[in-house]
């Protein structure tokens, strides 16, 4: 059996199912050339009929994303097949994702189906997609929760129809790992050719325990993993790719087992993920938090400082987590600076890279110590994915114990200038009024969030906002050492995602 494991990233489809999540076709791009610099086999980039946007976005990151295998996902039906097909004309390499449910409490419920017309349709919907592409994925919908006779009959099917992935997903998180490890490979066991497509499986996190139910197939014959950054998903979330990796990277001597993924890549694409849907990172996340490498106990301290093995069994440089202290100065040049991003990870067009050193001048005047991570929060916030429609030209902020909150703020529209006074809860409420009456876009803030991005006194704060306009969700990102001013800059950057939304995009050129 292959050793080789297929990281099948979800992150695009049901990651940005989240709640509250709505990723714009620049985000999602960006996002998706990420995952491509990470290393993983498959992006899932959508659901095409779902939305004329998922489909664009499909579109677009089937034409633009070179190496992995760009999906798309596809209920068992033409309607569905044919859309997904659409989309993925341009890919480089193209698979469609069809699924039916085969539990009997979805068939009877949601489907209103019979066990042989969901196994007709299955059949039919591969037959459909194997017309389109060579590569199609099958997934039996709540497949754990499905009897199992009934998987191997209808998985026997569909790979005699094409399928050559098939997908077995604990849809619900309900699994526990002995169980699921057993129940995959009763599955693998009962169907007499699945030698002929690669297991999959998907699952979720309702219980916490979509990882070691993952480790738990690979250990019983499964070989490709779906998963999501930083787990995100519905309800719970999903199997973390992260942990995944690092589970089979750290513990090989226990596996057995090699995937495509480039670790140092795992920490940067984490950081965007999060700060493009607004889902913070728990700071005791496994993997990627922010205590995830911290030590607070003398006994610790110690003990890493002596020999970093004695508590730490990954290196964080190796995850792409930088922790040198000062690397540059105010008194430093363009050409220190840019070599500093290059073994950080970044490398920038002139245009970007004049435009991130002018932000590090100004910081650097204001901050005593600039660290790899001030470098890395000041590029990622200056390489935003939607274009500015509005700057921050002017913010002046009165407040205090026997004052009215009042904000002036003046922003910039290409050659245009406005400005506007407003009062406040507080200085922050202040500044937000001030920007809704000059930008109009009528948007409810849903949450506020701030942290440091750095330790010490003069650390970046770092705001994340999430506004609600017409029941679409839109995250923003501000980040300075003056926290009012960050705070303004994050509620301007999702309102310069409700304006950039406002206005039509152009299609993605799609080979003939």
């Amino acid at each position: 059996m292959s050793k080789r494991v297929v990281i099948f990233d979800t992150t695009l489809r049901d990651g940005e199912q989240s709640p509250g999540v709505s990723l714009n076709l620049q985000e999602k791009l960006e996002i998706a050339h990420q995952l491509a610099r990470l290393g993983v086999d498959v992006i899932e980039a959508g659901f095409p009929i779902a939305s004329p946007g998922d489909f664009e976005a499909v579109s677009a990151v089937a034409a633009q994303v070179k190496g992995p295998v760009i999906a798309g996902l596809a209920r068992a039906n033409r309607k569905d097949i044919e859309r997904a097909a659409e989309a993925l004309r341009a890919a480089e390499q193209a698979r469609i994702h069809t699924f039916i449910a085969t539990s009997p409490i979805h068939m009877r419920h949601k489907l209103r189906m019979e066990p042989d017309q969901v196994l007709e349709a299955a059949v039919e919907a591969v037959k459909l997609a194997k017309t389109f592409t060579a590569d199609v994925e099958f997934s039996a919908e709540d497949a754990f929760r499905s009897d199992v006779e009934f998987l191997c009959r209808i998985f026997k099917a569909v790979i005699d129809a094409g399928a050559t992935t098939i997908n077995i997903p604990d849809t619900v998180g309900y699994a526990t790992p002995q169980e699921y490890g057993a129940f995959i490979q009763s599955v693998i066991n009962g169907t007499p050719n699945m030698e002929r497509a690669t297991v999959s499986v998907h699952c979720h996190n309702d219980l916490g325990l979509a990882v070691a139910n993952s480790l738990s197939a690979l250990e019983n014959g499964a070989r490709q993993i779906e998963c999501t950054i930083n787990g995100i998903g519905e309800r719970a979330g999903n199997c973390s790719l992260e942990e995944i990796v690092m589970a089979l990277y750290t513990r090989k001597s226990v596996y057995d087992l090699d995937t495509s993924i480039n670790p140092t890549e795992i920490y940067r694409t984490s950081r965007l993920v999060s700060n493009l849907t607004g889902m913070l990172v728990q700071p005791n996340k496994a993997i990627v938090g922010k205590n995830a490498f911290a030590h607070e106990s003398g006994i610790h301290q110690d003990g890493v400082l002596k020999e970093r093995t004695t508590y730490e069994i990954m290196n964080p440089q190796m995850l792409g987590i930088f922790t040198n202290n000062i690397v540059l100065g105010k008194h430093s040049g363009r050409h220190a600076f840019r070599e500093r991003l290059k073994e950080l990870g970044f490398e920038l067009d002139d245009e970007n890279l004049a435009k991130a050193f002018a932000r590090f001048k100004n910081l650097a005047d204001r901050k005593s110590e600039i660290t790899d991570e001030d470098l890395v929060v000041l590029v990622e916030d200056e390489l935003r994915a939607v274009p500015e429609a509005y700057r921050l030209d002017y913010l002046h902020i009165t407040s205090g114990t026997v004052l009215v909150p009042t904000a002036t703020v003046r922003l910039k529209r290409e050659e245009e200038t406005f400005e506007e006074a407003s009062c406040g809860d507080g200085p922050v409420d202040a500044a937000y009024k001030a920007i809704d009456k000059i930008t109009g876009v009528g948007a409810r803030l849903k949450a506020y969030v701030i942290s440091a991005t750095t330790s010490g006194e003069d650390s970046q704060g770092e705001v994340s906002v999430k506004l609600e306009r017409e029941g679409r969700f839109y995250t923003g990102r501000g980040v300075d050492t003056d926290i009012i001013v960050a705070s303004a800059k994050a509620y301007l950057n999702a309102v310069n995602k409700i304006v950039y939304d406002r206005t039509p995009v152009p299609k993605p050129e799609r080979a003939v």
